[in-house]
């Protein structure tokens, strides 16, 4: 989303879907991008404070701040500590989830909504807790996460709007 708003800015097409664009983006194609982000923010901020709700629950785990756990990154890792459960648990499938839910949203393009929304995440968390993460955990929890809400988003996607989808062998006479 991010990559294409910025290539349609520009004037340059990584890939013609529609015919041409103009050098200029429409406002209604912008609107169109921003509502979806906005979605996209909604559903995934949504599905993360209902999971770590979940988890908090189901893990009885009473010492963890629930409105700061999706930003929470200064947690000390380890498999018997539950508020770290709880935060690792989380984030995964929230991402999970996310994913099919992106798909629902914007149909093919789940990736680059991903990836924006995990780049917002990671300025929320840098405002939030007011430093920048240095927890490799924290990094490696949200890339994997990241990996597969693209995956999973993209797959259920494809099955879902596939003959919505642009094959390369399309493009060659396009």
């Amino acid at each position: 989303m991010l990559l294409d708003y910025c290539c349609r800015c520009c004037g340059f097409t990584l890939i013609k879907r529609h015919g041409p664009f103009s050098l200029k983006p429409t406002p209604s194609d912008t609107w169109v991008v921003l509502q979806n982000l906005l979605m996209c923010m909604v559903c995934f901020y949504s599905l993360y404070y209902t999971v770590v709700s979940l988890c908090i629950g189901l893990l009885r785990v009473h010492e963890i701040n629930s409105l700061l756990a999706p930003f929470d990154y200064t947690t000390q890792p380890s498999w018997q500590n539950p508020k770290y459960l709880v935060g690792v648990i989380s984030t995964e499938v929230t991402y999970v989830l996310g994913g099919l839910v992106f798909a629902w949203i914007v149909e093919e393009w789940v990736w680059d909504y991903a990836i924006t929304v995990t780049l917002l995440h990671v300025a929320m968390t840098v405002a939030v807790m007011s430093d920048f993460p240095s927890a490799e955990h924290w990094w490696v929890a949200l890339g994997s996460g990241l990996v597969m809400m693209i995956f999973g988003g993209q797959l259920l996607a494809y099955k879902l709007f596939r003959s919505n989808f642009v094959y390369p062998a399309e493009l060659q006479n396009f």
